[in-house]
């Protein structure tokens, strides 16, 4: 009988190992008996400087971008121990999350440190669990408009040495400057320092490049207040006249009903008021918005970026042909354009089961197609009346705004495709 050859042993898996401003000195002893052991380092320049010549495994630094090099660099060095930089905790904003995806978590052996934003609190005496934090690495600053609400406490990851006059700037254009900053530099090494001001005053040039900024909420009280729920003010939009009005948003996004990373198309998008303020209630919410008006269409972009969700997509075209290559949404709101040929059809026919569409309108001809598929479908069909109190002479009276016709339905499992309805392409 020929003798079972023994099991070839699996290729080592990759260890992920924190390492803070503080370098080798911070790193406990399994983290660094990690680096010591591996044949191949790989992490940024700043993070492979901080380790000891003891450490003589190849040093490979990322290169840029990162994220499409992470499986080819992985691919080269297996069968060897690798071991993997990150700054501060790597499941944290980091490069854990890259490597998880790409390799499963059963695969990875992640020795995290303490990041910079549990520094911080540390140093501010902040309870963790209270202050918001906002990433502004790779992401434009106006991301952080979203989070500015006067009184919170936010911790905001910098991108360099210029994000904090970055964000100083972006606090006084939207109404914060009273707000208190605090930039800290090299948390948790030998170089730390805090810089303290406020953003309406803040002169300081570029410093450190590794700092967080913690900012104290404070708004200028003559800045427009926007509030944390849907139903801004109308105010707070650039617009030209297409605009779904304050009350009538607020009920469009409470039918909508957003949900943390959900999908939304705004076909019609005119302001981009719905998109933008159903990216607002959760920061993973995306939309996509659909506007055939190269000028509007530059307009909603603005607005987003000025409200805080600078990664809404605009897609300048003309629907339902403009449709044809986004993802598949989870809801569609309807704003515009009902009575265009296919245009329900398509809507209807890229929403998965249990997808949610909503449509609003002002004439009568889009009612009757509304009431014909609230018939055939069922959901929800509503109208929408807000009147507001204006002067009368001496007195003050009522003026009614135009009446405004909602249907908003669930796709249910199974449902065939709308076939064209002769009231539609009419």
């Amino acid at each position: 009988m020929i003798p079972a050859e023994p099991p070839i042993p699996a290729p080592p898996s990759p260890t992920v190992v924190g390492i803070g401003a503080d370098g080798w000195d911070g790193l406990p002893e399994s983290s660094r008996a990690a680096l010591l052991r591996a044949d191949v380092v790989i992490g940024g320049a700043r993070q492979l400087a901080l380790l000891p010549d003891r450490c003589a495994g190849r040093r490979v630094p990322w290169p840029s971008p990162l994220r499409p090099a992470v499986a080819g660099l992985l691919t080269a060095h297996q069968g060897l121990r690798v071991a993997v930089l990150a700054s501060g905790d790597p499941m944290f904003y980091g490069i854990g999350r890259a490597l998880c995806e790409e390799l499963g978590p059963e695969n990875l052996r992640v020795l995290p440190h303490p990041s910079s934003v549990s520094y911080a609190c540390a140093r501010l005496g902040w309870p963790l669990e209270d202050t918001e934090v906002v990433t502004l690495v790779g992401r434009p600053a106006a991301r952080l408009a979203a989070a500015l609400h006067d009184g919170r406490r936010l911790l905001v990851l910098s991108a360099g040495a210029g994000t904090p006059g970055d964000v100083a700037a972006l606090l006084r254009e939207r109404g914060f400057g009273p707000s208190g900053m605090r930039v800290l530099e090299q948390l948790g090494g030998a170089a730390e320092e805090c810089v303290t001001g406020t953003a309406e005053g803040w002169a300081r040039p570029p410093g450190d490049p590794l700092n967080v900024i913690a900012v104290e909420c404070r708004r200028d009280p003559a800045s427009l207040r926007l509030g944390a729920v849907p139903g801004l003010p109308d105010d707070a939009y650039e617009h030209d006249g297409q605009l779904t009005k304050r009350h009538v948003r607020a009920a469009t996004l409470g039918a909508l009903a957003p949900a943390p990373g959900e999908l939304l198309w705004d076909v019609g998008g005119g302001s981009g008021s719905i998109a933008v303020e159903w990216m607002r209630t959760h920061p993973s919410c995306r939309a996509v918005t659909v506007e055939r008006d190269p000028v509007r269409a530059g307009r909603i972009t603005r607005n987003a970026d000025r409200l805080g969700v600078p990664a809404l997509r605009v897609v300048t075209g003309r629907a339902p042909e403009a449709l044809a290559a986004l993802p598949v949404p989870d809801a569609v709101f309807i704003g515009g354009g009902l009575t265009v040929p296919g245009l329900l059809d398509a809507c209807w026919e890229a929403l998965p089961p249990g997808g949610r569409l909503v449509a609003n309108t002002v004439t009568l001809e889009s009612e009757a197609l509304l009431a014909e598929r609230y018939r055939r479908h069922g959901g929800e069909l509503v109208r929408l009346a807000v009147a507001h109190a204006v002067p009368v002479g001496g007195f003050t009276g009522w003026r009614q705004a135009m009446p405004v016709t909602q249907w908003s339905v669930r796709k249910p499992a199974g449902t065939p495709s709308i076939p064209p309805s002769s009231g539609e392409n009419r």
